[in-house]
């Protein structure tokens, strides 16, 4: 995603921002062949062939995002963005997977957060997202019971529902050369158990990430960033999609932790 950005300083303490937002996606996968016609799960996918095993696919689109930050006082700044559903155009190799022939839209999400100056040295930030993932339908609509045909217009989905995210961070400037940061981030999961089977290839059950920071100031003109992401493990737990083909599948579970480490080195002109 590619965001170029224009802003107007209405005022000392009012400005407002527009991103023209280029999206670029790629995607691929292998061994989804049962979602393609396989013996035993007939009328799976719309368009046999166009599920799996195809190599890389892309997908491009153009969306927007606007902006605004306010300095309430010397203390408290505000700020909101918003970007409309943006739709991309079909993975043309993978239109018997993705509902309405292969597309994959980037959903509708808007943000709002307070930025706090408790003291000289520390600043508090709360953050507040709504992703609407519900409004794509190769996001949102249910994998079933009972299975529509994937691809259709009204193909089955990964089932994720809209959720809400918010965030706690602080810095404080320890030192004139020492910026330290940590934060919170608490979200919603958008997996339903019912959904778990087809989840399997999109895992994205995080609901909790901790972060720790920090910047040094190694001259007047550089500087070296570091950050540290930990999500605990978190799963979710359903019934196997195939127990309706007479499988005795039984319950499947799908499981995730991550980890992040970033390394940022700026120079200052």
């Amino acid at each position: 995603m590619i965001a170029p950005t224009v802003a107007w300083k209405a005022s000392d303490n009012h400005a407002f921002g527009i991103s023209p937002l280029l999206v670029v996606q790629q995607f691929e996968a292998y061994g989804l062949q049962p979602f393609d016609n396989a013996p035993g799960f007939p009328h799976m996918t719309g368009a046999p062939g166009s599920v799996t095993n195809n190599g890389t696919s892309t997908s491009t689109g153009v969306g927007v995002r606007i902006g605004y930050l306010g300095k309430l006082s010397d203390r408290v700044s505000v700020g909101v963005s918003y970007s409309p559903r943006i739709r991309m155009s079909r993975f043309d190799k993978y239109q018997g997977l993705f509902a309405d022939g292969g597309r994959f839209d980037i959903p509708e999400n808007y943000s709002m957060g307070i930025n706090l100056r408790a003291t000289p040295a520390v600043t508090l930030a709360f953050d507040y997202a709504r992703i609407n993932y519900a409004g794509v339908a190769s996001v949102g609509n249910p994998s079933g019971p009972p299975v529509v045909p994937l691809g259709a217009a009204n193909g089955s989905g990964f089932g994720w529902k809209n959720i809400n995210v918010f965030k706690i961070g602080v810095q404080w400037q320890a030192t004139p050369q020492w910026q330290l940061r940590a934060g919170l981030n608490l979200g919603q999961n958008p997996i339903r158990s019912d959904d778990v089977s087809f989840n399997i290839v999109a895992p994205g059950v995080m609901t909790t990430h901790y972060t720790l920071g920090a910047t040094y100031a190694m001259a007047q003109q550089s500087e070296l960033t570091f950050a540290l992401t930990i999500a605990p493990s978190r799963s979710v737990t359903g019934p196997s999609m195939f127990n309706g083909f007479g499988m005795p599948a039984g319950n499947e579970t799908i499981r995730m932790r991550q980890y992040g480490l970033g390394v940022q080195y700026a120079w200052k002109f």
